[in-house]
Parts: C-alpha cells; sequence; structure tokens
C-alpha cells in the first residue's frame, strides 16, 4: 500500500436519498423503510472512543465482510438483524450507490437496540486488567486472587457497559445495573446469548490459532416476534482483543490483530484522550490494515475483498 493509499479510505458515505439516522464511531445507519436500515462500515477507525482523523483503507469491507462470517457460522445460537448483504438483492434506491456501499453494507432488519453493550471477557486485559489491579474486580465482579495481564479467566465473564454518546466515553457496570436498565428478563437474555457465543467463537477460532480475549457485542429486541437478536458487527477487530495463540504468554501484553496496536501507539505519543482525533502517520495505517487483512485471512482461510 503506497504511502498516499490513505486517500483512498472512505471516512463518511454520502447517501442523500437515503435518512441518514446515525454516524457512529464507524457506522453509518440510513433508514430504508419502515422495517429496515442499512448499516455501512466505513473506514473510520476510533481508539479509546475517539475518531481518527483519517480512516484504514478497506476496514469497513474487511468489518462486513468478518461480521457475515461470523453471523453465518454462529445461526445455531440465536438470530441476528442481517436482512442480506448481496448488492443485488437490495432495494432500487440502496444499489444507485454501488461505488460507495460494494463489499461494506447490511440490509438488517429495525430492532429496539438495549442500551447495553454485552462485553464477555476470557482473558484478563484492558480496562478490566486496570480495574483488577486496583481492587482484585472487574465490573466490581470478584475474580481469584494472583492473575496478571493477558490471564486466562477462570470462565468467560460478563461485563457490561453503557453505550456512551459519540466523543463520550462507556462506563463499565455490573450486571446488576445493566438489569435496572433493561429489565431483569432481558438481561438475562443477553448475558446467556453473549456467553454463548463468545464460547461459540473462541473454540472456533482456537482452532485456528486465535485468542479471542474478548468481545463486545450489540441485541436489539424484534418488534415482530419479541427475540433477543444479535445485531450491529460480530467478533471483528474492531470489537475484540485478538491475540495469536502461539505467543501467548501471562504477564505481559500480548500481540494483537485488533486495534491494540493503533491504542498501543497513541499511549506512546501522550495522546490526549479527551481531545479530537489525530492524523495516525502512513506506517500506523498500513501496519493496522496488514492486522485485520491477517486476523481475516486466519478466520476464514480466505483473502478479503478490497
Amino acid at each position: 500500500m503506497s504511502a498516499s493509499a490513505t486517500t483512498h479510505a472512505l471516512v463518511q458515505s454520502h447517501l442523500p436519498e437515503l435518512k441518514l439516522l446515525a454516524r457512529g464511531k464507524v457506522r453509518d445507519v440510513y433508514e430504508v423503510d419502515a422495517q429496515q436500515l442499512l448499516f455501512v462500515a466505513t473506514d473510520r477507525l476510533s481508539a479509546f472512543d475517539v475518531v481518527m482523523a483519517n480512516g484504514i483503507p478497506g476496514k469497513g469491507k474487511i468489518l462486513t465482510q468478518l461480521s457475515l462470517f461470523w453471523f453465518d457460522l454462529l445461526k445455531p445460537h440465536g438470530p441476528n438483524h442481517l436482512v442480506t448483504a448481496d448488492m443485488a438483492q437490495m432495494p432500487a434506491v440502496v444499489q444507485r450507490y454501488r461505488d460507495q456501499l460494494d463489499g461494506r453494507c447490511m440490509l438488517v432488519k429495525k430492532l429496539r437496540i438495549f442500551q447495553v453493550e454485552a462485553i464477555v471477557r476470557g482473558y484478563l486485559s484492558g480496562s478490566g486488567l486496570k480495574e483488577y489491579q486496583t481492587s482484585g474486580t472487574v465490573c466490581r465482579i470478584a475474580l481469584p486472587a494472583g492473575l496478571v495481564e493477558s490471564s486466562k479467566l477462570p470462565a468467560p465473564l460478563y461485563t457490561p457497559s453503557t453505550k456512551a454518546a459519540l466523543g463520550t466515553h462507556d462506563q463499565n457496570i455490573h450486571p446488576a445495573e445493566a438489569a435496572k436498565l433493561l429489565g431483569q428478563d432481558f438481561a438475562d437474555q443477553v448475558e446467556q446469548r453473549a456467553i454463548t457465543l463468545y464460547s461459540a467463537a473462541r473454540d472456533y477460532a482456537a482452532g485456528r490459532g486465535i485468542i479471542i480475549a474478548d468481545t463486545k457485542f450489540e441485541f436489539g429486541l424484534d418488534p415482530d416476534s419479541g427475540a433477543v437478536v444479535l445485531a450491529d458487527e460480530a467478533l471483528t477487530p474492531d470489537s475484540s482483543r485478538f491475540w495469536p495463540a502461539a505467543s501467548w504468554l501471562p504477564g505481559r501484553p500480548q500481540n494483537s490483530f485488533d486495534k491494540q496496536f493503533v491504542r498501543d501507539y497513541l499511549e506512546s505519543i501522550h495522546f490526549d484522550k479527551n481531545g479530537p482525533g489525530i492524523t495516525l502517520p502512513d506506517d500506523v495505517v498500513n501496519r493496522t490494515q496488514r492486522k485485520y487483512i491477517e486476523a481475516f485471512r486466519l478466520l476464514t482461510g480466505k483473502e478479503p475483498a478490497l
């Protein structure tokens, strides 16, 4: 990839014939009709809940294709929101923007999204590690003494967080607080589904040489069936920590296939996490893109269509 490749990243979609509902950290969401939305995965990259000024070329396509792979693989574990990702099956108004959208969009069912991020941790890292080092807990859930950075947890741990608005930070909460937000029945369903999905994905990835240290799911309520449905993306480098199993060693940070590389770079330059995003250098962009591609290749056995 050339040094000028950052100019080829799609950092914002422009679909004037569709109603824009939201621009998130990565996705632009449009209303197609009363029952369906269009999710567009741009090449934006966020770290520490801050969107960087430039994107990672092809990243949105990799995220979309990897989510589609997981949606298919995890079908036995419950419904997801996907209607189609085949441009030929999209409404005509969507097909008009094929040049922007091909390979990076999904037509999905409109859900009532739960306002809780369903995070499952299998290993001790990130904000969970920081809390554990202070109090011996993660989301105020007590863990055994003597764990170190990157330790494998005794069992997958459900550690929900609030969903922050763009430009603000998610807040880890105890599962009991999630129950207050969602109601106990839905909270229990979200927790069970999240752990089941993580466990199935973890076991699959282990056979491909990848540790899924943690991941984040979103769920919503299907207004027609009343079912709890997997939404947004699934098990991508944006929503998960992927580590190569062959080099895993507790007690230190791990090599990573995800955007941890960007986080580490930002830490090294003392990035202001409460300020605006910065323009990432070309070498950081290039290496990050290669990590996303490598994760896709290892997990699916295929090359992404970029």
